[in-house]
């Protein structure tokens, strides 16, 4: 018989040093049966260093982890980025596409990642048609969105029957219809006998259904207590919402090694369409982006804006043969790839995972002159001003040289906002900039943006899975809206006006982009 005194977890005084630095420091903490627990803190507070400790990915801490029979037995399911980025990696190593007749490889399908070679089951198909999933169910991990890698891991989970389920921001990724329907989810967890613990970054974001918070700080508990006395905690709501550093002057632009055409908009694309194989990405897209424009760039998951900003980067070999336009020059016109990449100013996630470790602040900044993961030409005085003026402007003289990898996830985000901005781009591609920030770090990251909108001639093209929360100087939308039975219409529109609008072509408002793909 099991004990129900004896708690379901317990740390007794758990430090964790990681990359010589301290992430969790003297760690006092129990769940028992009946209680939900969520850890709330900004980025950088612990709160993945904790879960790993409690799913035993990380073995390296000191102090006590004390976990059940019924733990041990049944086992911790872990839901995180993390994750998903394993999965992809393993196979992307994988990949036989060289070796195959039709040059495609298409990895593991999402049913199989689920299920792990068992037949489906009742429970899989209840679970799959609840959160929408069956018309990407036999497609590829490489080859579905971050929301919908986000559904499968938690299907997985669910069905894997844990006595603690463990969700790092599981609404991060997902469409605001998709989220709505896990939130849903969250609350039946909740209140089922799975014990949950939610990895949350603001406060908004603790379910009603959560009994009780553990608030992170830099590695130490703030604050310990039933989820009412949390949110009453006046520490907690001063740690949650600090103010904000003061914005610098941003330094004079940068040497351009190109010129661009006197007139005409910088990117125009007319009637583009993306398939593979039966599968169709987009279809008979009409898209122009003019000069002192900062377009916004929204639709659902999988819905295909991955795919069209692989055609404007040069990444997307499908551009070929077709009618592009970029910075005046036609595509496949004789111009390299690298022509293209250097009038972009890219940031995402997957960028910011790739940095080498032990690399400062200010080398990770100058190497946004050089196009690179890591700092392999020579470089001089000149790139190390710009980049440290760059990071005064944007309020982070102090981190300068810091090591990359010992700031929080935020703040190595505005790192790489930095980066971006040294050589002063024609176009800063933002591709989900505010994914994984907590609010303080989300206010920063749209205010800077607004800044260099102000101040530079640098034209912003943001992409988010909904237009709701966008920098101010958006002026033009550019959003996939479902349709009944066919996939996404591409509609343009005005920001002030809020009408549709046509390219310079003469199509017509809202030409189309049919079907699904990646995100």
């Amino acid at each position: 018989m099991p004990d129900d005194n004896m708690p379901l977890l317990e740390l007794r005084d758990v430090s964790l040093v990681y990359r010589a630095l301290p992430a969790l420091r003297g760690i006092n903490w129990s769940v028992v049966a009946g209680q939900q627990w969520a850890c709330l803190g900004p980025n950088g507070a612990g709160k993945t260093s904790l879960a790993k400790i409690i799913s035993r990915q990380a073995t390296h801490f000191s102090g006590t982890l004390a976990r059940s029979p019924e733990v041990e037995q049944q086992g911790v399911a872990y839901v995180c980025f993390e994750q998903a980025k394993a999965l992809c990696e393993r196979d992307r190593k994988l990949d036989d596409s060289e070796f195959r007749a039709d040059a495609s490889d298409p990895g593991t399908p999402v049913q199989t990642l689920i299920l792990g070679g068992r037949d489906p089951d009742e429970r899989f198909h209840h679970w799959t048609q609840r959160l929408r999933m069956r018309h990407f169910l036999q497609r590829g991990l490489r080859f579905i969105s971050t929301g919908e890698m986000r559904k499968a891991l938690l299907v997985k989970a669910i069905l894997g029957d844990p006595a603690l389920l463990i969700l790092d921001s599981p609404l991060d990724g997902l469409d605001r219809a998709s989220q709505q329907e896990m939130r849903t989810i969250i609350g039946e967890l909740l209140q089922s006998s799975i014990t949950v613990l939610m990895l949350c970054r603001q406060r908004e974001d603790v379910p009603d259904g959560i009994t009780h918070i553990l608030v992170l700080n830099e590695g130490q508990t703030l604050a310990c207590d039933t989820r009412q006395a949390i949110m009453a905690n006046a520490d907690v709501t001063a740690l949650m919402n600090p103010p904000l550093p003061p914005l610098g002057e941003l330094p004079p632009p940068a040497a351009r090694p190109y010129t661009l055409p006197a007139d005409g908009p910088l990117l125009a694309l007319r009637n583009v369409s993306v398939t593979y194989g039966d599968f169709t990405v987009l279809r008979n897209v009409n898209w122009t982006l003019e000069r002192n424009t900062h377009c916004c760039i929204a639709g659902p998951n999988g819905c295909g804006k991955t795919t069209l900003l692989s055609l404007i980067t040069g990444d997307n070999h499908k551009a070929y043969g077709q009618d592009i336009t970029l910075f005046g020059i036609r595509r496949g016109s004789g111009e390299s790839v690298w022509d293209i990449k250097q009038k972009f100013g890219p940031t995402d996630t997957q960028l910011q995972l790739n940095f080498a470790r032990g690399m400062r602040v200010v080398e990770v900044v100058v190497s946004g002159f050089f196009d690179s993961i890591g700092l392999y030409d020579d470089w001089g005085d000149a790139q190390r001003n710009s980049a440290e003026q760059w990071l005064c402007a944007l309020g982070l003289a102090a981190y300068s040289r810091e090591k990359f990898d010992a700031l929080s996830f935020g703040l190595q985000r505005m790192v790489l906002l930095a980066r971006a901005m040294v050589k002063s781009p024609i176009i800063l591609l933002l591709d989900e900039p505010t994914l994984g920030l907590d609010g303080h770090h989300r206010s920063l990251m749209l205010r800077a943006l607004d800044h260099i909108a102000q101040h530079s001639d640098t034209q912003l093209i943001f992409v988010s899975h909904s237009a709701g929360e966008t920098p101010a100087c958006i002026n033009q939308y550019l959003t996939f809206e479902p349709r009944h039975q066919a996939g996404f219409e591409l509609v343009c529109r005005d920001g002030g006006a809020g009408h549709r609008r046509s390219g310079d072509d003469g199509a017509p408002p809202g030409s189309t982009a049919h079907g699904t793909g990646r995100r």
